[in-house]
């Protein structure tokens, strides 16, 4: 989608800091880190959010975890980290194309007002 904020990072049209990137998905870090450990892992491929996950695209969902969980023992997050996607405005969705957050560095909490 050429008007897609993550497509055009994934196109290096705009720069990221890049953490991981194979032939499906591409990783970097968050510009507006909620935690120590901030990375979005996003597909390749133009899906606009969890709503849009089908039969047919599905398979890139465990690719992206496959990516987490390689990144995540790569930088050793052994006391836990959290992994978490938002679809549509109401959830905290800001850019539509399907994105997990990959948290971790920190206790975290459960309510929305602590941040994570």
């Amino acid at each position: 989608m050429s008007d897609c904020l993550f497509c055009k990072i994934v196109a290096g049209e705009i720069p990221s800091a890049k953490v991981y990137e194979d032939e499906f998905v591409y990783a970097f870090k968050d510009i507006s880190p909620i935690a120590p450990v901030h990375y979005l892992f996003v597909p390749k491929q133009h899906i606009s959010g969890a709503s849009e996950i089908s039969p047919e695209n599905a398979e890139i969902v465990g690719k992206i975890f496959t990516a987490i969980a390689k990144v995540a023992a790569e930088e050793h997050l052994d006391s836990g980290f959290r992994v978490v996607t938002n679809c549509g405005e109401d959830a905290g969705q800001t850019v539509p194309h399907l994105h997990f957050h990959l948290l971790a560095g920190k206790t975290m909490g459960w309510s929305v007002e602590q941040g994570v």
